[in-house]
C-alpha cells in the first residue's frame, strides 16, 4: 500500500472526527441556564453564538421609547439583503404547523365582542428588570413576567378563551357604490368557548432590553423551531423555550392546541428603530458607513427564516410605528417620514398588514373616533385598515365612511395587576398572577374583589 496515500486518509478521518466532536459540543450551549431557562441541544449554535449587541441607536426608557430625532427622517433604504447569514438559519425546516381541527357540530356562530390584549416582552430575570436602576419602575408598569405570563395563559385556558385572528374578525368588502368598507364576520368557534385575541407591543428587543433581563432574540433550532437566545445573569448563555412570549405561547397551543382557532397565535406590532426580532435591520440617519450597511444587510437575511417560521405557525405583523412616535400629536410630514422608514426597513421584510396599533395609545390628529384627520387619512393610504390604541374595554367600531375599524385594547401588566383588578376578573385574578416575590414593594389596591390596598408582605 502506498503510505503517503494511507496517512493522507488517515488525518482525513481524525479531521472529520474533531469536526464532529466539535458540533456535539457547540450543541450544548447554554445548558447553566437558570432552572427557569430550559437549554437544549436541538438550539441552533450558530444562533446562540450571535447575540447582535450592535445596534445602529441606543434605547430609550419605556417599554419602546422613541429613539432620537433621526427616527423621524426618512431613509431610501429598501431593507434588502443580498448576502445570507448563518445566525438564523438552519438545514431544518420545523414540523408542519397543523390547526386543531373542531368537529363542526359542536361549533357556533358568534357575533358578540372579541376581547384583545396585549402584551410587551416578558420579563425573564426579575432580578435584573428590578434592580432599582432608572429602567425598573418602567418595566414593573408595563411587563408582566414569565411566570406571570403562565398564570395568565392557564387562566384563560380555564375560563374558557380561544385565540383568533384579528384578520378573521373583520374584513374589507364591497360596499355596493364602488367603494369599500369594513364588515365583522361572524365566527364559528366552538360552544361555549370564547374568541379573543392577542397582541405583542414592541418585540423588537431593544437595546435597554439586554442587560435588564429579557430574552435578546429569536433564532431557529436545528429541529427547525423558534427559540430565544439571551443571557442569564451570570452571563451564561441560555437557548429556551421558556423565557420569551413567542416561544412560550408556541408551546401552550402544542399543549392545548383546542386554545387556538384556525391556528391563531398572536399579533407581533413592530417598530423599527432598533431592527426586529433581535436582528438589527435598521438604518441610522445620524452617521453611515459601509461596513455598517454590510452588517445590517446580514442582519436583514438572518431574520428573514424567523419571520418565515413565525407565519407559518400562526403568527402575523402589524406596524407600531417605526420610532414609536406618537401619532396624536405628530404632523403628516413626520408621521410620512416614519412610516417610509417603516415600509422600507420592517415592511419590506414582514409583508403587508393591514394592522396599525398606537404608539403609547395616542391616537392620530388627537381623536380618530369623532373625525378622520390628515395623519389617518396618510395611513389608510398605506393600506392600513385595523386601527388600535389602548383603553379600559375592547372596544371597536366600524367607521363606515372610512372604510376602517378603530378600537381599544385591554392591557394586562405590572400596572392593572396592582390597580385594576376587577376589570381582569373575567380573564384571570390578579391576587394569584401578581407575583410579590420579584416586584418592587410600590403597593396595591385589589378593592372589592376581597383584598384592601397595602404593601407587599
Amino acid at each position: 500500500m502506498n503510505m503517503k496515500h494511507f496517512f493522507g486518509k488517515a488525518a482525513a478521518l481524525v479531521l472529520a472526527l474533531v469536526l464532529l466532536l466539535s458540533l456535539c459540543a457547540c450543541g450544548e450551549k447554554g445548558t447553566s441556564g437558570t432552572s427557569s431557562g430550559k437549554s437544549s441541544s436541538k438550539a441552533s449554535s450558530s444562533a446562540a453564538e450571535s447575540s447582535s449587541k450592535a445596534g445602529s441607536s441606543s434605547a430609550s426608557s419605556g417599554s419602546g421609547a422613541q429613539s432620537s430625532s433621526g427616527s423621524e427622517s426618512q431613509s431610501s433604504s429598501s431593507g434588502a439583503g443580498s448576502e445570507a447569514s448563518s445566525a438564523a438559519s438552519s438545514s431544518q425546516s420545523g414540523s408542519e404547523y397543523t390547526p386543531y381541527q373542531f368537529d363542526p357540530s359542536t361549533l357556533e356562530d358568534y357575533d358578540g365582542v372579541v376581547e384583545h390584549l396585549f402584551f410587551h416582552p416578558l420579563v425573564a430575570y426579575p432580578e435584573m428588570a428590578f434592580d432599582g436602576d432608572s429602567k425598573a419602575k418602567g418595566i414593573d408598569e408595563w411587563m408582566v413576567t414569565v411566570g406571570e405570563f403562565d398564570k395568565i395563559l392557564d387562566s384563560l385556558y380555564a375560563k374558557g378563551y380561544i385565540l383568533v385572528n384579528i384578520n378573521d374578525v373583520w374584513s374589507e368588502v364591497s360596499d355596493g357604490n364602488g367603494g369599500k368598507t369594513m364588515k365583522r364576520n361572524t365566527l364559528r368557534i366552538p360552544k361555549g368557548r370564547k374568541p379573543f385575541v392577542l397582541s405583542i407591543d414592541d418585540d423588537n428587543y431593544y437595546e435597554y432590553m439586554l442587560e435588564n433581563g429579557f430574552t435578546y432574540k429569536l433564532i431557529i433550532g436545528d429541529d427547525g423551531e423558534l427559540w430565544s437566545y439571551g443571557l442569564d445573569p451570570k452571563g451564561n448563555e441560555v437557548v429556551s423555550q421558556d423565557l420569551d412570549i413567542v416561544t412560550i405561547l408556541d408551546k401552550f397551543v402544542k399543549a392545548h392546541p383546542e386554545f387556538s382557532l384556525n391556528g391563531a397565535k398572536g399579533c407581533l406590532a413592530l417598530t423599527g428603530y432598533e431592527g426586529i426580532l433581535g436582528y438589527r435591520t435598521n438604518t441610522d440617519t445620524k452617521s453611515w458607513t459601509e461596513a455598517q450597511e454590510q452588517n445590517r444587510l446580514k442582519e436583514v437575511e438572518a431574520v428573514k427564516p424567523i419571520v418565515a417560521r413565525l407565519k407559518a405557525t400562526g403568527w402575523y405583523f402589524g406596524s407600531h410605528t417605526w420610532g414609536h412616535i406618537n401619532l396624536e400629536n405628530k404632523g403628516v410630514e413626520k408621521v410620512t417620514a416614519d412610516m417610509t422608514r417603516w415600509m422600507n426597513e420592517v415592511g419590506s421584510i414582514v409583508g403587508g398588514t393591514t394592522l396599525m396599533f398606537y404608539p403609547f395609545g395616542g391616537r392620530p390628529d388627537g381623536d380618530d373616533v369623532q373625525q378622520s384627520g390628515p395623519v389617518f387619512k396618510y395611513l389608510h393610504s398605506l393600506g392600513f385598515r385595523d386601527f388600535f390604541s389602548v383603553g379600559i374595554e375592547s372596544y371597536s367600531k366600524i367607521k363606515t365612511a372610512d372604510d376602517a375599524v378603530i378600537g381599544d385594547r385591554l392591557h394586562p401588566d405590572g400596572t392593572t395587576l396592582r390597580w385594576s383588578r376587577d376589570r381582569y376578573l373575567k380573564f384571570y385574578d390578579a391576587k394569584d398572577i401578581y407575583d410579590a416575590s420579584v416586584r418592587p414593594d410600590y403597593g396595591y389596591d385589589w378593592g372589592s374583589a376581597g383584598s384592601s390596598a397595602g404593601t407587599q408582605s
